[in-house]
């Protein structure tokens, strides 16, 4: 038996014990073993369940996904707390006075809205644009990485967007891959991909949402050619 006190509702701090709980000797052997790198994968996958369930808009199911999502802090805010760093109340600290640093018009009425980029450049002590995409999440999907990093390149000024130049920069690489004997190829590739990047922004399109469905169209047609393909044997 573990220490924890079943009830008809839970709330969030009830959630924050019953992991505890999990995690202490007596409790589950495989919560007990994990590390912040064994389960970063179902870290991963779970906030993209959570972005599914977004997109479907059921609340059910959003709910149940968010609540995964949620576990996957706790517990990682949990691991923490054992190692004597910090606990998710020190999560909820750092996160509320983010909040509060990033809207200083509405706290601080005294103050100027500012801008959002600026902001974010002080509080990492970043002093150049090009240290602010070293902030980047590398973790990113690498076509989001792309889209953020243009981004901060055009607020600069220095790298406007333009869509004839990335259509110029697409067709050099795409004319390289097609040699019969490319050099570097998975260079062009990158660069091909970062090509088309920069035409998605000058469009003003995300460049992973047109992928996304370009994948579900290729499924549509590929199951229409694999029924075609069934009938004929039958």
């Amino acid at each position: 038996m573990i220490d924890f006190t079943e009830q008809t509702h839970y709330g969030f701090y009830d959630l924050v014990k019953l992991v505890a709980a999990l995690r202490a000797p007596g409790g589950c052997p495989w919560d007990q073993v994990q590390t912040h790198q064994s389960i970063r994968r179902n870290f991963i996958e779970e906030v993209y369940e959570a972005c599914e369930a977004l997109d479907e808009g059921e609340p059910e199911h959003m709910r149940e996904e968010l609540g995964d999502v949620l576990l996957q802090v706790v517990f990682h805010a949990g691991i923490e707390a054992d190692a004597g760093s910090f606990d998710i109340d020190g999560v909820c600290d750092a996160v509320c006075r983010k909040l509060i640093t990033r809207h200083p018009h509405l706290f601080h009425p005294e103050l100027s809205r500012g801008d959002w980029e600026e902001i974010k450049r002080a509080e990492r002590g970043n002093q150049t644009v090009a240290q602010s995409m070293e902030s980047v999440c590398q973790a990113l999907p690498a076509l989001w990485q792309a889209d953020k990093l243009l981004a901060k390149a055009e607020k600069s000024g220095l790298y406007p967007q333009n869509a004839d130049a990335a259509a110029q920069a697409l067709r050099a690489e795409c004319e390289a891959l097609c040699q019969p004997k490319p050099e570097d190829p998975q260079t062009h590739l990158g660069q091909a991909l970062f090509a088309l990047a920069r035409m998605a922004r000058s469009l003003n399109l995300d460049p992973e949402t047109a992928l996304k469905e370009a994948c579900n169209h290729f499924i549509g047609s590929f199951s229409q050619q694999e029924a075609a393909a069934l009938r004929d044997k039958m």
